[in-house]
């Protein structure tokens, strides 16, 4: 994306850089979805289990002023994808080893509590900014499709893989919106075969990242507020869509829409959707799960794992 740096000052208010964050967004994944489009030779859909739940009667078919909207994050794949990215880019030599302990403890920290925290997700923002500062975005999209197949496949949750493809198969559209980067994004929407992604977009000149942000990360309200402009680009009406997060700091994204569905949710999420009788549907294993929020059984190994790997680290540097 050519420089924006222009539109993004920083007098502007945070409402400002939500609109801007959502609003770029929006333009890029239309963009990368017409180009997908064009495209020959997509990955097949991969049918979920047959331990999968079975799909509910919404949405409609052929509805297509309808499309749903799925947080990525503990809510299609388990952990973080930014975390997962970091960790292929550790493994090609981008940084050094106090990095990737960073990023283990973070993505252990965030698959045992089950939410985001704005200090982590921000600490790791901007490490990725300066990781990718330099390369070009052809370079870190033909990594990210390797990456993807090592860390990420395997953790796509089949049961919300079967709700997205039934919004598929009622012929509408269905995107990703994460505050992942765009590109990042863009190829788990293709490899699922999804419409496209809405994530955080970067600021690239010439085809070379900058290291700055075009707004700020499609978290939170931004991510509203991208729905809100993909909604009007294309013609659909918010009433009819779906949105779906396992995060209480998607509260806004889910409001806007008129089916909203709690997936895996955090605790303030789960309590807010019972409060308005919204869906809720939980993939994780154990009772710990169905009640806190935290991944049980399936996951401890990981996080075990990932902290013992972030402690190893720091002990190696002491």
């Amino acid at each position: 994306m050519a420089a924006l740096g222009w539109l993004t000052p920083r007098r502007r208010s945070a409402t400002a850089r939500s609109v801007l964050a959502g609003e770029a967004a929006a333009e890029a994944a239309r963009k990368t979805s017409q180009e997908l489009d064009a495209l020959d030779g997509l990955s097949a859909y991969e049918s979920p289990s047959s331990a999968t739940p079975p799909e509910p009667a919404f949405p409609v078919a052929g509805d297509v002023h309808a499309a749903a909207f799925f947080d990525l994050d503990n809510t299609v794949m388990q952990g973080a994808a930014i975390f997962h990215f970091g960790r292929g880019l550790y493994k090609r030599k981008f940084f050094e080893r106090q990095e990737l302990a960073r990023f283990a403890w973070q993505q252990a920290w965030f698959r045992l509590a089950g939410v985001e925290d704005p200090e982590h997700m921000q600490d790791a923002r901007d490490s990725a900014l300066s990781i990718v500062k330099g390369h070009r975005v052809s370079e870190l999209m033909s990594i990210g499709e390797e990456i993807y197949d090592e860390y990420m496949a395997e953790r796509i949750w089949p049961g919300t893989r079967a709700l997205a493809q039934a919004h598929l198969d009622a012929g509408q559209k269905v995107w990703l919106v994460t505050a992942a980067p765009v590109e990042t994004a863009t190829i788990i929407a293709r490899r699922l075969g999804l419409t496209g992604a809405l994530g955080t977009v970067a600021e690239s000149v010439d085809g070379v990242y900058t290291g700055k942000l075009v707004g700020e990360p499609l978290h939170g309200p931004a991510k509203a507020e991208a729905v809100r402009a993909l909604a009007a680009a294309e013609g659909l009406e918010l009433a009819r869509c779906a949105a779906y997060s396992d995060s209480h700091n998607d509260i806004p994204m889910l409001s806007l829409v008129g089916h909203p569905y709690a997936i895996n949710p955090d605790s303030k999420l789960r309590r807010y959707a019972r409060d308005r009788e919204w869906r809720l549907r939980d993939y994780r294993t154990g009772r710990k799960a169905a009640k806190v929020g935290i991944p049980a059984a399936a996951g401890l190994g990981a996080i075990a794992g990932g902290t013992a790997a972030a402690m190893a680290l720091h002990r190696r540097r002491r």
